[in-house]
């Protein structure tokens, strides 16, 4: 039978589709940051699997579950399991006879049976209880609900009959009648029920040295904020983030849970905060605008979440996460080291400013917690010149290390050495519930659908670290950087890890004393899985980003500050590096969508920048009265700096530019420039003139001035000049050609002198 598990708030579940021994397929979601908070019902809420190609056999029921009491059971629990929810018939025909039992397998006693387990959920049909009858027939369309209570030991026909501690497979198990069918599983579910003391029963002791929980609880959002402006100027991209921060919102949840488990676990808990999410929630709380000019509802609820966010991290661990959670690697792949630096060293001194705490300093927590070689080096390399200290601890998952054994830190050895904290990779990703890969079903891909996630299985891994295996390993917890899980999801987990610490069977260890710990090893090595390299932010993505920082650079190369009372042209360009980085956010891997959007925000954010310096259309067309007349260019500066421009004339047939040199615009100015040009004829030329840094950055838009000239060019007036020399010459010539004719023809006439004047005859 092919198992479908799907993540939901209390376990994954199968949905069963064949009759007799209907196939369930697997596909496990991780929740986004985005969706808003939903209630117990909807997150548990069992979904039916739309027509597949290939998928051949009808679905009947679908199996919602509402509620899972005990979540983790120990000695002063009640003596039954009870679930609660609905059934659904989601088929074309009605169903009949349907009934409802849970079953169990045998307790999981290994690390690799939990990992299997995990993976696809384990055989749970090792103790079959006796069915009990929950509807006598559903129409299509029509719903019933349930409450099934069975005992938890003992020989009664429904019982679990659990009467040793243990992990154990739990499979709820729903069959009935379709028409023109006979009698089949239907729908189910599964889930592992960590049972750490039997009530009536055995205790699970401790064994060896207690469990080192530590736990990083991320607050963290995809990147939402446009530009910073005075109060009520600043704009987001939408108003999700108002949702958010509203009671029974997602972040809501996150910091409600933190604030509910920080004064009994104020030594293990320690917060990552993402400090672009903390810039946007400052802005909001000034008032703000949405992208399109509607005004933001969420100034109270980001006021509010914020004074909460202060009170509850005073005094306590914080780690700063990289700005706006930004892809580290593929920012050093994309060979943009000063936005990598910027990413690791702006986000604590903002955290500081605005929380009035100081983070873990010199620490990391990459994407996926995972590095590769060339990120890692650059990342822990002090550069003096630019104050930047180097990164000393990184908190790395173990597919990230080579030769790094056991669970304590580790030294990674080189020029700059560095200790290497490594996360529990099996609780931790059984909090993400799976990657956000689709999944294939009947060997079709199914696109991925934004569902919260459950604890269940990882409260269940919790509980097998520090119960059964003693042996004083290190537990770092660190849930999914946008985690959506319900508020009472996220408080059984650290309730469970509440009780595990008060058992003794596991002990409050903070996060800086594993950074300052004594390595168990010097030879580790990091590595970069290549499913890492998969989900890394595109190439296209990374060009694009590329791109604007050269023009970025180019533009505040031709900054110059005007005086102190004025702006510094970091004042100006800070603001477009943070919306570069937020362009390559870690929250767009597998969302080239999103990326593409944030892409073009940046670039539109830049080119509202170079846009303030341009040339200003004149309001009549220009006449030049002479062949070397320039033409008079109003070139304006809107930035608070002053700017050093090329003015830039395209080739014009009939007018060639001279040589000009670049001009310095003055802060808030305007300046006519008479730009030599030598005119070759007379008449109307269309001049187009723009704007560049002399790094040939574009500046504004391209003008087109109209120039008229009825003067001529030096070349007309030589050509002219030449064309009378010839016309007078050639005239001579004529003349000279005529009299010479003429003088010939006197030549060969009868002299005078020799004729003889005849006498007249009487």
């Amino acid at each position: 039978m092919r198992k479908l598990v799907c993540t939901a708030a209390v376990a994954t579940f199968l949905v069963i589709a064949a009759p007799p021994a209907g196939a369930v397929e697997q596909s496990q979601q991780d929740g986004i940051d985005a969706l808003p908070f939903t209630t117990p019902t909807e997150v548990w809420a069992t979904r039916s699997l739309s027509a597949q190609p290939g998928q051949q056999t009808p679905q009947f029921l679908r199996l919602d579950i509402a509620q899972l009491t005990p979540r983790f059971v120990t000695s002063d629990s009640p003596g039954t399991v009870k679930i609660t929810g609905k059934i659904v018939n989601i088929g074309d025909r009605k169903v009949s006879d349907i009934v409802l039992r849970l079953e169990r397998g045998e307790p999981l006693a290994t690390e690799d049976d939990l990992r299997k387990a995990l993976r696809e959920p384990a055989a749970a049909e090792s103790i079959q209880p006796k069915f009990t009858p929950i509807a006598e027939a559903l129409e299509p369309g029509q719903q019933t609900d349930f409450t099934l209570e069975v005992p938890l030991r003992g020989t009664e026909p429904t019982s679990l009959e659990v009467e040793q501690p243990g992990i154990y497979p739990v499979l709820a198990n729903v069959n009935g009648k379709p028409d023109f069918g006979g009698q089949a599983r239907l729908a189910a579910l599964s889930t592992l029920l960590p049972v750490l003391g039997v009530p009536g029963g055995e205790t699970k002791g401790r064994s060896g040295a207690p469990a080192k929980l530590t736990v990083l609880w991320p607050i963290s959002d995809r990147p939402r904020l446009v530009r910073l402006g005075g109060e009520g100027q600043s704009e987001l991209i939408d108003d999700d983030l108002a949702t958010s921060l509203s009671v029974n919102g997602r972040l809501y949840g996150v910091l409600q849970a933190y604030e509910q488990a920080i004064s009994s676990m104020s030594t293990a808990m320690c917060v990552a905060i993402d400090p672009d999410l903390l810039r946007t929630v400052q802005a909001m709380s000034t008032g703000y605008r949405v992208r399109g000019g509607a005004e933001g509802k969420g100034k109270t609820e980001a006021r509010l979440w914020l004074d909460r966010l202060k009170m509850a991290v005073t005094g306590r661990c914080v780690v700063a996460l990289p700005y706006a959670d930004a892809d580290l690697v593929a920012l050093n792949r994309a060979k943009l080291g000063t936005m990598r630096t910027l990413a690791v060293t702006d986000g604590p001194k903002l955290i500081q400013d605005i929380l009035s705490v100081q983070p873990l300093p010199n620490l990391v927590w990459p994407e996926d917690g995972v590095l590769d070689q060339s990120t890692f080096d650059e990342l822990v390399t002090p550069q003096p010149d630019k104050k930047y200290p180097g990164m000393k601890s990184v908190l790395l998952d173990p597919t990230g290390l080579t030769d790094a054994p056991g669970t304590a830190p580790v030294g990674i050895g080189g020029k700059n050495p560095v200790t290497a904290v490594k996360i529990d990779s099996m609780v931790s990703d059984a909090l993400q519930g799976s990657d956000s890969r689709p999944r294939t079903l009947s060997g079709v891909t199914a696109p991925v659908e934004n569902q919260p996630v459950s604890v269940q299985n990882a409260l269940a891994v919790l509980v097998f670290r520090a119960g059964w295996q003693g042996d004083g390993r290190t537990v770092l917890v660190a849930p999914p950087r946008r985690w959506n899980a319900p508020i009472s999801e996220m408080t059984e987990f650290l309730t469970a890890a509440q009780k595990l610490l008060a058992g003794g069977y596991a002990a409050q260890t903070g996060l800086a004393e594993l950074t300052n710990a004594t390595p168990s090893t010097t030879n580790a090595k990091v590595a970069y899985p290549p499913e890492a390299g998969a989900r890394e932010i595109s190439a296209i993505i990374a060009n694009s980003v590329t791109n604007q920082s050269a023009e970025l650079n180019g533009l505040v190369a031709a900054m110059q500050q005007e005086d102190t009372q004025h702006a510094s042209p970091a004042d100006l360009a800070d603001p477009l590096w943070l919306g570069l980085l937020r362009a390559m956010s870690g929250a767009w891997r597998s969302n080239e969508q999103g990326a593409r959007s944030a892409v073009e925000i940046s670039q539109d954010e830049l080119n509202a920048l170079t846009g303030m310096v341009a040339v200003t259309q004149p309001n009549s067309p220009i006449l030049l009265g002479s062949g070397d007349s320039p033409i008079p260019v109003t070139i304006t500066n809107k930035l608070d700096v002053r700017v050093t421009v090329r003015i830039t004339l395209a080739d014009t047939p009939g007018i060639r530019k001279l040589d000009l040199a670049d001009q310095v615009l003055p802060a808030r100015g305007e300046r006519v420039v008479r730009v030599p040009v030598e005119v070759l004829r007379s008449g109307r030329f269309p001049v187009n003139v723009r704007l560049t840094t002399p790094e040939g950055v574009a500046l504004g838009d391209a003008v087109k001035l109209e120039v008229s000239s009825s003067a001529y060019g030096t070349i007309t007036v030589i050509i002219t000049v030449i064309a009378a020399i010839a016309l007078v010459l050639l005239s001579g010539r004529r003349i000279y050609k005529r009299v010479r004719a003429r003088n010939g023809e006197s030549g060969d006439a009868p002299s005078i002198e020799n004729v003889t004047p005849e006498k007249s005859s009487a």
